[in-house]
């Protein structure tokens, strides 16, 4: 990995814990630092509790990139999307992956863990970590957000 962001930090529900878990297991073996918000177990917790760690830390400053994992992606996207400064993209394949991060400038990346395979997870999580925001004519539209 090019390493664009070096402060990234993790979030998920009950039902993203487990691929939260492996995400976070496949950026460490990549030696890349990232910070666990929770929860800590499966037990049945409030998404919206979790997606507002990730954005505080984001608005601060003090972390680059977050990652956000729940059953579908959506409701983290969705509740994320809510804060000032955030832009989280639900992404679903490469495509949907790259592009929200060179025409949108995403800084969270939303995962469904019912809808994903680890190995596409890690393949999604890869290329919007990889991917440059490119700027122009995209960032006159992200300025009217």
């Amino acid at each position: 990995m090019k390493k664009l962001f070096t402060k990234i930090c993790i979030s998920s529900d009950h039902a993203g814990f487990a691929l939260k878990e492996k995400i976070k297991d496949y950026l460490i073996n990549k030696s890349i630092s990232v910070i666990d918000l929770g929860p800590f177990s499966g037990v049945s917790v409030d998404y919206p509790d979790y997606v507002k760690k990730v954005a505080k830390r984001l608005m601060l400053r003090k972390s680059d990139a977050g990652i956000l994992v729940c059953g579908s992606g959506t409701g983290m996207a969705i509740t994320a999307n809510r804060f000032k400064g955030i832009r989280a993209a639900q992404c679903y394949n490469k495509s949907s992956t790259i592009l929200s991060r060179k025409h949108n400038n995403s800084n969270i990346i939303c995962l469904g863990s019912r809808m994903l395979k680890y190995k596409d997870a890690f393949k999604y999580v890869t290329c919007f970590l990889d991917t440059k925001f490119e700027g122009g004519r995209h960032q006159k539209r992200i300025n009217k957000i």
